[in-house]
Parts: structure tokens; C-alpha cells; sequence
């Protein structure tokens, strides 16, 4: 009832326009309201009927420590410029780890299939799936940078497994950055908020404007006890269709790398001491060596404000406008340098990954304090490196850094590795070398357990280390 009243409102403004001076406008009648309400519903349905046949139920299985773990969700059937023919977007972690036999895709007519190729991304969340089938009418791409706060949108699935649900609602917020999502490591994030009902099963499904057009990718919500409380996030269309472009031209992101560290506790103080009258931008702690961001000219202190045309907001809109940037594309940057505006030029390479299997030099910041002892040494691991290294920005720990002499068989999986992130000291957390060293000092002599996060098979899994401390070598020191 409350949408239909927020809809009918805004048809009326627009039918009627704005108030003047004499105040002659006149309560419309009841007959009036009922026409507009009917035209608003016949509008909502038409978008409705139009999508609906593009609009998939996807069921996968895989099995995890010897059992099958069952994940639904949906998905769209969408064209790009390099495939006329109709392909499947969704949520990766729809799909993850499912074998293609055991992915089933349930079309709007009734047809159950199996895709015969899957493509992923799990930086992004997000999935191809290509099917053979024809006699499919895939839905049209829209443009999400067009969206405003307001505009009103359907969020299409199968929550619950209730195939071809429709839900209606608004874009209540754009940008929305830095989410914790459990059990995923999404870095691109940049999602749009929506109060349209999305439910577990939702997703992978389209958001759709009301010109029938799909504007974002359910993803998910923002719930208290797990169901829908009227926050939902959606991947903007634009961002999928960058991912996808991809996907379906090198069979992975090819993403771009500045080479910086980014201070992520920005303050307006510090703004005020270069000349900032607000918080905006991304502060440059540290730049490193033989980088795109060296070779530019970048230094500790510059402020970049402009990234390719467009206004930097933060240290994560950065990281994200950096990574969603095609490889070896020269990009202006408008920095602030001692108080003055600068622009320099840039030429991404490609972002350094460990599961393309490129180590990168990890140097200790100046000032960073950490753990050394006989076989490792750590540090605290910021945003920056998480997100460099593969894991969520948010992850908290300790990152090993360096072992000596790469001590002990590092293809023994129970062993403690270079950059794992250590997490507890026998179930107490730690995020800096101080609380590393006073929770093992703790400990008797023995094997100490260690919960560790460990990039794997492109995921970050945890997992449950021995680790024998020497403590006559063990120091913490800048």
C-alpha cells in the first residue's frame, strides 16, 4: 500500500506540474487517483511480462568435506557486443565450485539445461554461464549511471525458490562501498541500494528500470535475522558489463594497478594541513618502486582527486576505479601536491595477482612495526594489501610476509605459509605484531594453533595451522 500511494504521488506531480503563485491547484478526485493507479500497475506489468522470459532458477550442487551442499539462486539471460548469442549473468557464489553437470538452469518455458561453459569472477561475484538452447528472448542492458536516487525499479527471481517473483521498489542509494559480505571476498564493490524486496534465492536475478531495461544484479542484503528488511544491494549494470566484457574476451578480469598504498584513516585535520576544506580524495602513503604510479611521478603526501575524468571520493572508490580500468589505457590524474593542483599521466599494467602465480615484493611501510622469529615474519595487513593479495579488504590478521629461507616444506599445507593471514592465536584474535607476541608468550612450549586465512583455488579458505615458535628470536621492532 505505501508504494502505491509513493507511485501515485510522483505520477500526479508530473501529470499536474508544480504549484504557482495563486495556489489554484485542486485535490484530485478519486477517479483521477484511480487512473493514475491503474496506469502506474499496467506499466509495472508490461515491464513485468516483457523481462519475465529472460528471467532464469539456477540450482547447483557441490560437495564440501565429504557432504553436498545444495546453493539456488537466479539469473538473466543477457547479449553483449561480443556474443549475439544469449548467455547467463549471475552471482558467482551461486555457481562456485559446482561441477556443469550438477548446475541446473530452469528456463521460463519450462526447460531444465545445463550450461556447457562457466566463467567467473570471484573479485566481483559474478558469473557466465553459456547454454546451447535457442528460442530465448534475452532482456536488454540499460544504463545504471543514469539512475538517480528515487527512481523506481523491479527486482526480479526466485526467492525462496519461487520462480518469476516480482518485486517493486526504489533506488534508495548509489555507491554503496566497503561491505562486509559473509563468506565472500568481493573487492569491485560499488553497489546500488534498493528497498525492492530481495530475498535469499534472489540471487543473480536482474534489478530492472521501467523501461524494462537491466540496470543491476541482485547480490545481497542488509538483514538482521536473514530476511528481507528493505536494504538490498545490487551490482550496477555498467560495472557487470565491464566484468562480463571480459570474462567473455580473456576468460578472466584483466584488471589495472597504480602501485600505491592509500592511507584508509584519512582525516579532516590532515585534509586542513593540505589545504583540503573536506575530507575527499585518496591520500598516497607509499609509492612503489618500478610502478605505474612511480613512473607517473606520484609521492607520499599527493592527494588524488581526479581519476580519469571523474572526482575521486576515497581511498576505496580509488582502489576501484583503478582496478575497473582496461590494462595499458593512459589515464589523466589530477593531484593535489603541497596545496597545488598537478596533473600527471599514467599507464596502467595489469594488476599482480597470486593466483596467476606473481609473488609480489611486499616491503614493510616505514614506521610499521613487525613480528619477527627464525621462520617468519609478519605485519599487520592493511586494506590495501588485502585487497592487492586477493583477500576482502576488511580482513583482519597478521600477513606473513617473508619465511627465511622458505624454512619447512611449504607444499605442506599444515604448515604456516607466505601470505597467510594469521587471524587467532589459539582462538585469540590478533591484528598487530604487540598482540601476536603477547598471545604466544602465553602459550607453554609445544606447537601453538594457529587460524590462518590462505588464498586457495583463487579463495581466501581458513584454515588451522601447528606452528612451533622459536621465542629466543622472536622480536617485534619497527
Amino acid at each position: 500500500m505505501i508504494k502505491r500511494v509513493a507511485l501515485a504521488g510522483i505520477c500526479l506531480f508530473i501529470i499536474s506540474g508544480p504549484l504557482d503563485a495563486q495556489d489554484d491547484w485542486k485535490q484530485p478526485s478519486q477517479e483521477q487517483l484511480q487512473q493514475v493507479l491503474h496506469f502506474a500497475g499496467r506499466q509495472v506489468a508490461r515491464v513485468a511480462a516483457q523481462t519475465s522470459p529472460a528471467v532464469v532458477h539456477i540450482e547447483s550442487e557441490r560437495e564440501l568435506r565429504n557432504s553436498v551442499t545444495e546453493e539456488t539462486g537466479s539469473g538473466v539471460l543477457i547479449t553483449s557486443p561480443r556474443s549475439k548469442t544469449p548467455f547467463i549473468v549471475t552471482n558467482r557464489h551461486v555457481v562456485a565450485d559446482a561441477e556443469l553437470q550438477d548446475i541446473r538452469v530452469l528456463l521460463s518455458d519450462g526447460r531444465i539445461v545445463s550450461p556447457y561453459e562457466k566463467i567467473e569472477d570471484s573479485d566481483s561475484d559474478l558469473a557466465v554461464l553459456k547454454i546451447r538452447e535457442t528460442g530465448i528472448t534475452p532482456a536488454q542492458w540499460g544504463d545504471s549511471d543514469n539512475l538517480d536516487i528515487g527512481h523506481f525499479v523491479l527486482a526480479m527471481g526466485s526467492p525462496f525458490g519461487l520462480d518469476q517473483s516480482v518485486t517493486l521498489g526504489i533506488i534508495s542509494a548509489k555507491g554503496r562501498r566497503s561491505l562486509d559480505l559473509p563468506g565472500r571476498r568481493v573487492i569491485n564493490q560499488d553497489f546500488l541500494q534498493t528497498d525492492a524486496a530481495i530475498n535469499p534465492g534472489n540471487s543473480g536475478g536482474p534489478l530492472i528500470d521501467l523501461d524494462g531495461r537491466v540496470v543491476g544484479i541482485n547480490t545481497a542484503i542488509a538483514s538482521q535475522g536473514g530476511g528481507n528488511d528493505g536494504i538490498g544491494f545490487s551490482i550496477p549494470s555498467n560495472l557487470v558489463q565491464f566484468i562480463v566484457t571480459q570474462l567473455l574476451e580473456f576468460g578472466r578480469v584483466r584488471r589495472g594497478y597504480l602501485g600505491v598504498e592509500l592511507d584508509e584513516d584519512f582525516t579532516l585535520e590532515e585534509a586542513r594541513e593540505l589545504s583540503l576544506d573536506r575530507i575527499t580524495g585518496a591520500r598516497v602513503v607509499r609509492v612503489l618502486e618500478s610502478t605505474p604510479a612511480a613512473n607517473a611521478g606520484l609521492r607520499t603526501n599527493d592527494v588524488i582527486i581526479d581519476f580519469d575524468g571523474i572526482e575521486v571520493q576515497d581511498e576505496n572508490d580509488l582502489i576501484n576505479r583503478v582496478s575497473l580500468t582496461p590494462v595499458n589505457k593512459q589515464v589523466r590524474m589530477v593531484i593535489l601536491r603541497n596545496g597545488q593542483p598537478r596533473t600527471l599521466s599514467v599507464i596502467l599494467t595489469e594488476k599482480r595477482d597470486l593466483r596467476q602465480g606473481a609473488v609480489p615484493q611486499l616491503p614493510v611501510p616505514a614506521g610499521q612495526r613487525v613480528y619477527r622469529n627464525a621462520s617468519h615474519k609478519t605485519q599487520r595487513l592493511t586494506p590495501q594489501l588485502a585487497s592487492q593479495l586477493g583477500y576482502i579488504p576488511t580482513q583482519k590478521g597478521l600477513l606473513v610476509v617473508s619465511r627465511d629461507g622458505q624454512a619447512g616444506d611449504v607444499s605442506d599445507e599444515s604448515e604456516l605459509q607466505l601470505y597467510d593471514v594469521i587471524e587467532e592465536v589459539a582462538r585469540q584474535p590478533v591484528t598487530t605484531p604487540e598482540e601476536f607476541e603477547d598471545a604466544v608468550s602465553q602459550i607453554d612450549e609445544g606447537p601453538i594453533v594457529l587460524k590462518v586465512w590462505r588464498i586457495s583455488d583463487g579463495e581466501p579458505t581458513p584454515r588451522l595451522v601447528m606452528w612451533t615458535p622459536n621465542s629466543e628470536d622472536a622480536t617485534v621492532a619497527d
